[in-house]
């Protein structure tokens, strides 16, 4: 809800806090994904306040489990939202929901001064009609409108680890008709471009060893040449989806391999191309080697110029994907910041007078 007034703000904070432990305006997701076809559980969890209305499903490639993925973005700045308001209850069910919790609420321990009048004026608010600047009260729970619309509520970020930006959707629940958008002042109500970066957030892309030559021991002064198999160049997606009854939106993220840059370990190497950043030509980056190439120049390796001594360096590639997204009122992709995955493979060097012919 819109608190512009001093005098109410700070009251329904503690009443929104004291009804977060209890479940009411805090409906955290349950999903539990698997990798290639994940989605949110269909249920409701009675104890947290967890129902199938205020989840959102994911499907594609998203980490098990629901957590995060394993894409990083380039962009430090960019992050997924931390919390959102999203479709809750109809009107019968949360009237038998929040009526319950602000009973239980006013009759615990403490609840007396500021917090018991923020209590009476959210039962006001829900039962009689009492409303705020831009905010107008609900007769009876709008148990007349039942079918009508849903209550919609915060929705916490699992992954947020920031607990006041996490928290920061504290609004108590509000109304939204069937068709219609939530009113302009709710900024963090969901819609499809914050679905785009939480599918961005849990995506899950494959961890691609970069296939040399070569591989895994080799050479003072000699190049090795470093390419990826022409799989890895698929398109990946994740979806994430809101479907309830009155209100449908979703949005679909896909990740585009973009270049390969290679890190190698120590600085005693010579990267090619200088920048140690490979890109894609032609579908594929870098090129396999293959017998009677010794005396060339891969587009795409490395040189080291001292050995491992009997070690190894961590080579590490890095894979950047290109990220956009498409969904509900956008055919055309958006782009996002691209994302990068990191994988290490550890190599030995060798003089060339220690290896065995």
């Amino acid at each position: 809800m819109n608190r512009r007034t001093a005098g109410v703000c700070c009251s329904l904070s503690l009443v929104v806090a004291a009804l977060t432990t209890s479940g009411v305006a805090h409906a955290d997701e349950d999903i539990r994904n698997g990798q290639g076809s994940a989605e949110t559980d269909a249920g409701k969890d009675s104890q947290n306040g967890i129902y199938a209305a205020a989840q959102i499903r994911y499907t594609g490639a998203v980490a098990k489990g629901g957590g995060k993925g394993n894409v990083t973005s380039s962009d430090v700045t960019w992050a997924p939202p931390p919390c959102w308001y999203a479709p809750y209850l109809g009107a019968k069910d949360f009237k038998k929901k929040m009526s319950k919790e602000l009973k239980d609420a006013m009759a615990a321990p403490g609840m007396a001064g500021h917090a018991g009048q923020a209590l009476d004026q959210m039962q006001r608010h829900y039962e009689d009609d009492y409303g705020w600047t831009d905010t107008p009260g609900y007769k009876d729970y709008n148990v007349e409108k039942d079918g009508k619309g849903m209550f919609w509520a915060a929705v916490e970020n699992p992954d947020e680890p920031d607990i006041l930006k996490r928290s920061s959707c504290s609004d108590i629940p509000f109304w939204v008709d069937n068709g219609e958008a939530p009113p302009p002042r709710y900024e963090e109500a969901i819609k499809p471009e914050m679905l785009a970066a939480l599918a961005y957030q849990r995506m899950q892309l494959p961890e691609t060893k970069v296939s040399l030559a070569p591989d895994g021991t080799t050479k003072v002064n000699l190049p090795t040449w470093a390419w990826l198999n022409k799989a890895v160049f698929d398109d990946v997606e994740a979806t994430a989806t809101v479907d309830v009854p009155g209100f449908h939106i979703e949005a679909t993220t896909t990740a585009r391999p973009k270049s390969l840059t290679l890190d190698p370990g120590t600085d005693d190497a010579t990267m090619i191309p200088a920048s140690g950043e490979c890109p894609i030509v032609d579908d594929k980056i870098g090129e396999p080697y293959a017998k009677g190439k010794s005396e060339e120049t891969p587009p795409c390796g490395i040189i080291y110029n001292r050995s491992s001594k009997g070690a190894t360096f961590p080579l590490r590639a890095a894979l950047t994907w290109e990220i956009s997204w498409t969904g509900t009122d956008q055919t055309e992709p958006v782009g996002m910041p691209d994302g990068t995955i990191e994988v290490v493979q550890e190599i030995a060097v060798e003089e060339v007078q220690s290896i065995n012919r």
